[in-house]
C-alpha cells in the first residue's frame, strides 16, 4: 500500500507551502521584502512496465507502459521579484530604490552583503549604517555640524552647513546588480549574499548599467499581496485535507484486508 507514503509526501508539501505563506504574511510590513513561492516536483516513478516494451504474446510494442508515481518533493522556494510601493517618510536618510539593484553593505568580517532596505541611520561616529549597524559601501561619514543631508537619485550624499552656501559632497553609495537575483542567499535582517547561482555582484552606481535610482525621503514597502497569499493559504489547506483523506482511505482498505478470513 504505497498510497500511505505518497499521501504523506503530499501533506508534507502542503505544510511547507503553508510555512512559506505564513512567512510572507508575517513580513507584510518589512521594508523591501519580496514574497516567496514554494515550488514542487514529482518524485521518481516505479516502472512496472516500460513504454516500448515488446508484448511477449504477439511481439507488438506497448505504446504507454505502466509508471506509478511515488509522490511529490519540494524543488525550490523562489523569490517573486517585484517593486514594492514607495511610502513617503520624510527622513533624510531614508532612501528607496526605484528599479533593480541593491545597496552594498559591509559586514563585520569584511565580506559584502546586499539589501533593498533603505532605512538608514547614523551611528555615534557619524557613519551611515543600516538598522543593524552595518556601514554601507563605501563608508560615508556625516560631520557633526552638518545642518541637513541630501541624497540625489545617483546616490551622491551632500551635506549642508550653516557657514557655507554650497553643499559638500561626502561620497556616493555603491549599488550592485546580479545576473540571477533569485539565486541570492537570504541572510535575514533584509540582507542577501551572493552565491554561485546568483553570479558575482556587478557593481555600479544608481541609474547606470540597468540599476534603479534612489529617492530620498521614501521607503520601499513589502510587495506581498495579502489577497493572493490568503487565497494560496486556502488552497494549501484544502490540499492538505485531501491528502489526509487518502491516508484515511488507505487505512480503511488495509483494515478490510486484515479482516479477510
Amino acid at each position: 500500500m504505497k498510497a500511505l507514503q505518497i499521501a504523506a509526501t503530499g501533506m508534507a508539501a502542503q505544510q511547507m507551502r503553508v510555512e512559506v505563506i505564513s512567512n510572507n504574511l508575517s513580513n507584510m510590513s518589512t521594508t523591501g521584502y519580496n514574497a516567496r513561492r514554494a515550488e514542487f516536483a514529482d518524485l521518481h516513478y516505479q516502472q512496472v512496465t516500460r513504454a516500448g516494451t515488446i508484448n511477449a504474446s504477439d511481439g507488438t510494442v506497448m505504446p504507454t507502459g505502466v509508471q506509478l508515481g511515488l509522490g511529490v518533493r519540494p524543488s525550490a522556494v523562489s523569490v517573486e521579484l517585484a517593486q514594492g510601493a514607495l511610502a513617503a517618510t520624510g527622513g533624510d536618510l531614508d532612501v528607496a530604490i526605484e528599479g533593480g539593484g541593491y545597496l552594498e553593505v559591509m559586514m563585520p568580517d569584511g565580506t559584502p552583503a546586499y539589501t533593498r532596505d533603505g532605512g538608514l541611520k547614523r551611528n555615534a561616529e557619524g557613519v551611515i549604517v543600516t538598522s543593524d549597524g552595518h556601514p554601507l559601501a563605501p563608508e560615508i561619514v556625516i560631520p557633526e555640524d552638518a545642518r541637513s543631508i541630501s541624497i540625489n537619485p545617483n546616490g551622491e550624499v551632500y551635506a549642508y552647513f550653516n557657514d557655507a552656501i554650497e553643499a559638500q559632497l561626502l561620497g556616493q553609495f555603491t549599488m550592485a546588480g546580479f545576473t540571477n537575483p533569485k539565486g541570492l542567499e537570504a541572510m535575514g535582517s533584509n540582507l542577501f549574499s551572493e552565491t554561485e547561482a546568483s553570479g558575482p555582484a556587478i557593481q555600479s552606481t544608481a541609474g547606470e548599467d540597468g540599476l534603479g535610482t534612489l529617492r530620498q525621503g521614501f521607503l520601499e514597502q513589502s510587495s506581498v499581496d495579502a489577497v493572493k497569499q490568503i487565497t494560496d493559504l486556502i488552497s494549501a489547506q484544502r490540499g492538505y485535507e485531501l491528502n489526509s483523506k487518502v491516508i484515511s482511505a488507505a487505512d480503511q482498505m488495509m483494515g478490510a484486508t486484515a479482516q479477510v478470513r
